[in-house]
């Protein structure tokens, strides 16, 4: 998704004074109340965060800084506020799908985790099944199956088919660390236009259970995603399976009149 170096997650925060660089102070903090949690700080043992009078002591800063740094991480999901009682951590980061179309590298990174990947096989072949063979219109394609990682933690196991064209570019590449609707985008030129993706109930194998870590029978998310560009062209096929408790669907439903 050039290929881009990862983005550093800022150094955790204490109370310390934050030391003055290019990214606000309110990003700074949020990113430390991120990671701060993620290793079982600033909550007590029901998941309540800190107040924002807390929290501005623990830092340093004001409350309206607090406010701002904590807002982003309850819309996204990671946080619930109830009135009168407090906010709360949510366990089921690090997605929260919104309908916004980005690839595992980025809704990683937002969710500040690390992203990372091991290649389990790539290549071209003719022996894809007649789904992917009728998706992507082609006879043989080039394939992509990758672990992935979260702060070197397996949480999924992806396997992406495209076009020779797109593939053999994408050999080209940095496979551990693209960003690939980004390269998509940014390099090889290809616009992308939407995605239809299904999402359904899966149980581990044994081969997803060794990789992924769980026992044999274990629930896992799986998704299909087809993406396609401007012109109609399929770019990618995916399927994937992830450990469920670090992804949520969160849907936006209008009632048809």
């Amino acid at each position: 998704m050039a290929i881009q170096t990862r983005k550093k997650k800022p150094a955790p925060l204490g109370s310390d004074v934050v030391a003055e660089g290019s990214t606000p102070l309110h990003i700074q903090i949020r990113e430390s109340i991120r990671s701060q949690v993620r290793d079982g700080k600033l909550i007590d043992e029901t998941g309540r965060l800190m107040t924002e009078a807390e929290l501005g002591r623990h830092f340093g800063v004001s409350r309206i800084t607090i406010r701002n740094a904590i807002a982003p991480l309850v819309n996204e999901g990671m946080f619930d506020r109830s009135r009168g009682r407090g906010t709360f951590l949510r366990s089921n980061q690090p997605e929260n799908w919104v309908g916004h179309l980005m690839g595992f590298s980025e809704t990683i990174r937002d969710a500040g985790y690390q992203a990372g990947a091991t290649i389990l096989q790539q290549g071209m072949t003719n022996r894809q099944d007649a789904a992917v063979r009728e998706q992507l219109r082609e006879r043989a394609v080039w394939q992509l199956r990758r672990l992935r990682l979260a702060d070197d933690t397996p949480i999924a196991i992806e396997h992406a088919f495209y076009p020779p064209d797109i593939g053999l570019e994408l050999e080209k590449r940095d496979l551990i660390s693209i960003i690939m609707y980004r390269v998509f985008e940014d390099e090889l030129g290809l616009a992308i236009k939407d995605a239809e993706q299904t999402i359904s109930a899966d149980l581990a194998d044994a081969g997803s259970a060794k990789l992924l870590g769980v026992k044999v029978g274990s629930p896992l998310l799986s998704i299909e995603r087809v993406t396609f560009g401007k012109d109609g062209r399929a770019l990618e096929l995916l399927r994937a399976v992830y450990l469920p408790k670090y992804f949520r669907l969160s849907i936006s439903l209008t009632r048809r009149h």
